[in-house]
């Protein structure tokens, strides 16, 4: 783990490498057409009010899940971010910084700032986020993915949008 997982109440820099992954992880896990939205978005695609805390609501669909946020946090995985980075709301800039917490303690944060979103790092992704696929381009949990391919794609346009706005 890097020197900001470890540290808790360090913040995680936000590159245009760490942006257009995060935005890569929302277009995966379908918050990024919401546009700031996403933000409170529900598994599902329903939406919350208050950014005061994690919402915490079960939504029964083809599955059943309490996911929510721009990166579909579950409230375990979001408590545990939460508190390592004293985390005290629910607000976008937090939402960012849990799921770049959430990239470096599986190991991946450095790997995608010196590499890029690479396969071996969405297969190392796929235990975090459902949507991101395995070496062998499944799901980790047995949900719908999104292929390799077309995430790179996403990255890789996304990093060049954010560079020329720059």
């Amino acid at each position: 783990m890097s020197s900001a997982a470890a540290n808790s109440t360090a913040t995680y820099a936000i590159t245009p490498q760490r942006r257009a992954l995060l935005n890569t992880i929302r277009y995966a896990e379908g918050t990024w057409k919401q546009g700031p939205a996403g933000y409170r978005t529900l598994y599902g695609g329903g939406r919350f009010e208050s950014l005061e805390r994690h919402p915490e609501i079960v939504v029964v669909k083809r599955y059943t899940s309490a996911a929510a946020g721009a990166y579909q946090f579950l409230p375990t995985t979001w408590s545990e971010a939460a508190s390592k980075l004293q985390l005290a709301s629910f607000d976008p800039d937090n939402q960012d910084q849990a799921a770049l917490y959430l990239v470096d303690r599986r190991g991946m944060l450095e790997h995608i700032d010196d590499q890029g979103l690479t396969r071996e790092a969405m297969a190392v992704l796929a235990r975090e986020w459902a949507s991101f696929p395995t070496l062998a381009g499944r799901s980790a949990y047995g949900q719908p993915v999104k292929q390799a391919d077309e995430l790179q794609r996403f990255y890789s346009s996304n990093l060049k949008a954010l560079a020329d706005q720059a």
